[in-house]
């Protein structure tokens, strides 16, 4: 059972979690697959995979094709992502006052998440909250979420130990990721991945809003 007085470190996923950008993401994935010459998947088989890595992402969606194409579409999506889509991403509501809250009580924090190295840096520039996170992870760099590599990574950085940390995550993939990484899980019902598919992963709690996950912390219930 984990309490405020021992948790040492935070890890936000951030896709569904710290920000809206869904869809902004299922509009750069229908895209990938149009410029592959694929039929594009509809949206909510696009939600569905959100938090994955991006190749894992795509081979979950389209199985069946080459190793060839599936590069072919990661390489569009990126394409996409990166230097043509404008649909807009913006940070859940009280999601900034929630993770300056966290950090002004001397909290850590960092983040695992499915997006590759040059999106997650593009995005913490963009809305400025570089200066939150001690650690960062991303699915370019190690193994994709539900693998536990960015948790035990993120932890191996910081100097923490497993039973001194929570995730926070939108997805299933995020909660079975801390079940393996022997980490305590908090999901949050308001991303990618609906309430009773999330309580089916068994997370420690859930909150509605981004702005309870200080409240959660400071009842004890990690």
């Amino acid at each position: 059972m984990m309490s405020e007085n021992t948790l040492e470190l935070i890890v936000f996923d951030w896709d569904g979690t710290l920000m809206d950008s869904e869809a902004r993401i299922v509009a750069c994935m229908q895209a990938g697959f149009r410029d592959a010459g694929e039929a594009e998947p509809d949206y909510h088989a696009v939600r569905n995979i959100i938090g994955l890595g991006l190749l894992e992402a795509v081979m979950a969606l389209a199985p069946e094709l080459s190793a060839r194409l599936q590069q072919q579409i990661v390489n569009a999506y990126r394409s996409h992502f990166l230097l043509k889509d404008k649909t807009p991403s913006v940070l859940f509501a009280g999601a900034r006052q929630t993770l300056q809250q966290i950090k002004q009580a001397g909290l850590p924090m960092a983040v695992a998440t499915g997006k590759g190295r040059q999106g997650l840096d593009r995005v913490l520039q963009e809305s400025r909250l570089n200066d939150c996170f001690m650690a960062t992870r991303c699915a370019d760099e190690t193994s994709s979420k539900p693998h536990p590599d960015m948790l035990l990574e993120i932890m191996q950085e910081m100097g923490v130990m497993p039973q001194n940390t929570l995730m926070v995550g939108d997805t299933d993939y995020d909660i079975h990721m801390a079940h393996n990484a022997g980490v305590a899980a908090l999901a949050v019902s308001y991303g990618a991945h609906d309430r009773e598919r999330l309580q089916q992963a068994r997370p420690a709690g859930m909150v509605d809003h981004i702005s309870e996950v200080v409240d959660w912390i400071s009842r004890g219930k990690g």
